[in-house]
């Protein structure tokens, strides 16, 4: 048995919350005092860590019942399913930076009109300045994208875990 499994959905949505919020803050402390420069997939992985870290918060104040943790569980996976794809794409980008096009160099799609917009609404949490193919900060030899993709899929899977949902993707003994 997972010790996650032995929290309370209740603790869980919470420390999940918290823990998306808490990379959010150390994301955003990293990029001052190294200097970086945050691409526009950079920032909408961090909107989609607000949007969890709200939504989990939210699940841990709001009373569900076992279907209602369910329903919870997979929306949240469902969030960090598109940050993993978010990163991953990222990632390629890094890892191989002609096989796709650019942040910012072709048309603007709907993540950059998006990032776009909530930069000029709050510039100094969401503005986008960097390439997205660029590693500026790499740690154990990890880009950040790397590192986010990790997140989402850690936070995905405790989701699934912690809403008791994980029984769906395990096939019965």
């Amino acid at each position: 048995m997972c010790w996650l499994e032995r929290l309370s959905p209740r603790l869980g949505f919470l420390l999940l919350g918290l823990g998306a919020w808490g990379l959010v803050a150390a994301g955003f402390v990293i990029q001052e005092w190294e200097r970086l420069n945050p691409c526009p997939l950079c920032i909408f992985q961090r909107v989609l860590y607000l949007l969890f870290g709200a939504l989990a918060l939210l699940g841990a104040l709001l009373p569900l019942g076992p279907r209602g943790q369910k329903a919870w569980g997979l929306g949240l996976a469902g969030i960090t399913l598109g940050g993993f794809l978010t990163a991953l794409y990222q990632t390629t980008m890094q890892a191989v930076p002609g096989l796709v096009a650019e942040c910012s160099y072709t048309d603007q799609g709907p993540i950059e009109l998006f990032v776009d917009w909530l930069g000029m609404q709050y510039p100094t949490l969401f503005m986008a300045t960097g390439l997205c193919s660029s590693r500026e900060w790499e740690f154990l030899g990890l880009s950040m994208a790397n590192w986010s993709l990790l997140c989402f899929l850690g936070f995905g899977l405790a989701a699934l875990i912690l809403s008791r949902c994980w029984g769906l993707l395990r096939q019965p003994a």
